[in-house]
């Protein structure tokens, strides 16, 4: 993160006034005086070198405390620290200018360079305060030794270019060799600034103006150095603006306004990939100080003292850094192996490391079990609450679930809202017992229950046996096992056997089946009659699939079409449906031209949008009116009533097509729905019709429906009518069309082209 990704509580306007501007504009007027005086060589140059320093760098400790005063906590130490560095540059230039001013030569004291250096380092303190900074000891202190290869790398270099060509009597005072030292210590600033400034994102402005400061100064040092070293400088030199811009640099890297806080200012950023010449910095700059060693020796043959030095703690500082980046990459794969075993959100074992205590303790050959849970319902929570608040849930269930497994087993999360537990040999523990505790773990406490925000979990155990040829067979019957459990009423266990696995092989294969299904033209359609009850005319026919299996034969509908319609396989088989009654109702409508064909369809393609097109496809293709299909959805696709299902129903009765709400009764039959959905028809279902000669109560609800249906209009179809006494109470209640074996029995299209005569009287 950069600086200027922080929350900031308060920001300045771009453009507006900023306290301090006029201040920075003076600073500025000073240092140009300072370098007209300067390049003049006007009288008294040294002093005015002297004062133009105190001054800028006193203005740039004011407006480095100014901006500790405005920034947040966050940045308010970065800003205090290049203000204490600007005082002491101010405390070190007046004893300078004091000193000077006494004795008339140059006051390299230790006092002065210790001042000099005490800035340094609260420089490079300022630097590591930067929020770009590394956040760890072990990263910050490998952040200053790469700084110091850089710089340490510059003592044989520095003495080749600056002494080389110098007498051995003169480089013998340590004063002239001493110097190197500060545009050393500059370029270690100046690199630990390059470290930190942040590799994946354009440079913090104020990080480019202290960056621009720190390599204006490095120049001055170094410049100052070579001069002092062969004896040309003297107060006063034009070299001597240099210093002052550093720090007017300073100042002004202090009055950039504020940023405005972002929505995101808080969120964590991935830590980008650093590029190659960041990790290659430090070693850059040392191949050059070797060959510059070479070039160092003495004529003696004597390599000088202070480059010789200078090698060994370079020497000394690499074997650090090496010794940090070892520790380092360490301490990153322990954590990396952290990440790739454990879930990050509750703390668990992943699914990766219960792969492998799982076939660990299948080599061990002791006796393994693995209990599979799946939270029930866990989806509504997310829908209803928000994943935060899925989220927590799923964390305090994997805590209930930890503590009642104990140490008798080993629970990790699989992923979602599914986890699994190993019962190994070593634990003295049914499976069963397990899961009964994990099932009463779950219990919802009575706030949670009022909330309804606590999920129940059905628990499938699989233990292993010869039938198993690895874990992968163990993990499937647990998988199998715990759908079982769901199939069985959720918040129970179930354990795999025998059946169930030849069940979901068999159901597995089925499926298999069922995606080629239309392309082998499997499927063919029989048509079931629907009649007039006061005429006996057929008045319609309702097309019913059946599916010619190559190895299992003909299969009912109730046989296939759940699975097709849990898979999503239902579409492919729907959109031929359509099509293929369309066709059919087609060829008969020569001899009963009012005669329509009925096709039921699954809730999946009312939230479609490709439903409309399928239609107006299937009528036009066969050259159908769109009135003369019909459209069968049970109350359960109907009652969802979404806005995006109703456009659909309004507009496939714009087009023609009649809807009928099929097995009425049996669903969620309500009121409210009949006002919005535009159905036509209503199918009473069969189960009402069956108990019409034994049940009063089943004769009311059937009149009841009746009588509803005429108030909104709609007609009413019985079905299931299997008997004259069925057909009876259904016609004296006044249902005005009948369906079922009364009539006539799903058939062929021929044999139902047959049966469309104009007039089919029913018996008795």
């Amino acid at each position: 993160m950069l600086p200027h990704d922080a929350p900031q509580p308060r920001s300045t306007p771009a453009g507006a006034y900023r306290p301090g501007r006029a201040g920075l504009v003076v600073a500025a007027i000073v240092l140009l005086a300072e370098a007209v005086w300067l390049f003049a060589r006007l009288p008294g140059a040294a002093l005015a070198s002297d004062f133009g320093a105190i001054v800028v760098a006193g203005w740039a400790g004011y407006a480095c405390v100014d901006a500790a005063r405005r920034h947040p906590a966050p940045l308010r130490r970065f800003w205090a620290l290049l203000a204490a560095t600007m005082g002491l540059a101010v405390l070190g230039r007046a004893l300078w200018a004091v000193q000077r001013l006494d004795d008339g030569g140059l006051p390299n004291t230790p006092l002065i360079g210790l001042l000099f250096t005490l800035g340094i380092g609260t420089g490079t303190a300022a630097l590591l305060c930067s929020l770009a900074a590394p956040r760890s000891a072990v990263g910050r202190a490998r952040t200053v030794l790469d700084g110091f290869i850089v710089g340490l790398a510059l003592i044989p270099i520095g003495w080749v270019v600056v002494f080389r060509d110098i007498a051995a009597a003169d480089i013998a005072d340590p004063l002239r060799t001493f110097g190197l030292l500060y545009p050393m210590l500059d370029l270690v600033q100046l690199t630990i600034l390059v470290a930190v400034a942040g590799p994946a994102r354009p440079m913090w402005r104020p990080l480019t103006l202290i960056g621009a400061s720190l390599a204006t100064r490095a120049f001055a040092d170094a410049a100052y150095v070579s001069l002092f070293a062969n004896g040309s400088y003297a107060p006063g030199h034009l070299i001597d603006v240099c210093w002052p811009l550093s720090y007017l640099l300073v100042a002004a890297a202090s009055r950039y306004p504020l940023p405005p806080a972002s929505d995101d200012a808080d969120e964590p950023t991935e830590s980008p990939l650093p590029p190659w010449w960041r990790v290659a910095l430090p070693y850059l700059p040392v191949g050059g100080a070797i060959v510059a060693v070479v070039l160092a020796r003495l004529p003696t043959g004597q390599t000088p003292h202070m480059v010789f030095v200078g090698m060994m703690v370079l020497l000394g500082v690499l074997a650090l850094r090496q010794g940090l980046a070892a520790n380092e990459n360490l301490r990153l794969v322990a954590r990396l192996r952290r990440l790739a075993y454990t879930d990050q959100l509750t703390g668990l074992p992943n699914r990766l490391m219960f792969t492998r205590r799982l076939r660990r303790a299948l080599r061990d050959e002791s006796p393994v079990a693995v209990l599979l849970l799946d939270l029930d319902s866990f989806k509504q929570v997310n829908d209803r609450f928000g994943h935060s608040a899925g989220d927590t849930l799923l964390t305090s269930i994997a805590g209930r679930m930890a503590r009642a497994v104990a140490d008798d087993g080993s629970i990790a999360r699989l992923g979602g809202d599914e986890f699994a537990v190993l019962v190994d040999g070593d634990r003295q523990v049914r499976p069963e017992r397990v899961a009964e505790r994990l099932l009463a773990a779950l219990q919802p406490s009575p706030g949670e229950e009022e909330a309804g925000v606590h999920p129940s979990a059905s628990i499938g155990i699989a233990e292993y046996g010869p039938q198993h040829t690895s874990h992968i067979d163990l993990l499937r019957d647990a998988d199998i096992a715990m759908y079982a459990a769901k199939a069985g009423g959720k918040s129970v266990y179930r354990t795999c056997t025998p059946a169930l696995r030849e069940a979901a092989v068999s159901r597995a294969e089925l499926i298999a089946d069922l995606r080629r299904v239309v392309d082998e033209g499997q499927l063919h359609l029989e048509y079931q009659p629907i009649v007039d009850l006061a005429t006996g005319e057929v008045r319609s026919a309702e097309a019913l699939v059946r599916w010619r299996h190559p190895r299992l034969g003909l299969l009912s509908p109730a046989s296939f079409l759940p699975l097709a319609e849990e898979t999503g396989l239902i579409l492919p088989i729907d959109r031929w449906v359509i099509h293929e009654a369309c066709r059919a109702a087609a060829t008969w409508r020569d001899r009963a031209p009012e005669a329509t064909v009925a096709v039921n369809i699954a809730a999946a393609h009312l939230r479609r949008p490709d439903l409309i097109a399928t239609v107006t496809a299937a009528t036009a293709g066969a050259g159908l009116a769109p009135r003369a299909l019909t459209l069968e959805l049970t109350e359960s696709a109907l009652i969802d009533g979404s806005d995006t299902v109703l456009e659909r129903l309004r507009q496939l009765r714009e087009l023609g097509i009649r809807i009928a709400i099929d097995d009425f009764g049996t669903g969620y039959s309500s009121l409210s729905y009949l006002h919005h959905i535009p159905a036509t028809e209503l199918k009473i279902d069969r189960s009402f019709v069956a108990r019409l000669g034994e049940d009063a109560r089943a004769y009311a609800t059937v009149e009841m429906v009746t009588r509803l249906a005429g108030a909104f209009d709609l007609t009413v179809v019985a079905e299931g009518v299997e008997t004259d006494e069925q057909h009876a109470a259904v016609t004296a209640i006044g249902c005005v069309h009948g369906q079922g074996w009364r009539y006539g029995r799903p058939t062929n299209l021929a044999d139902l082209r047959a049966a469309l005569v104009p007039a089919v009287r029913p018996r008795g």
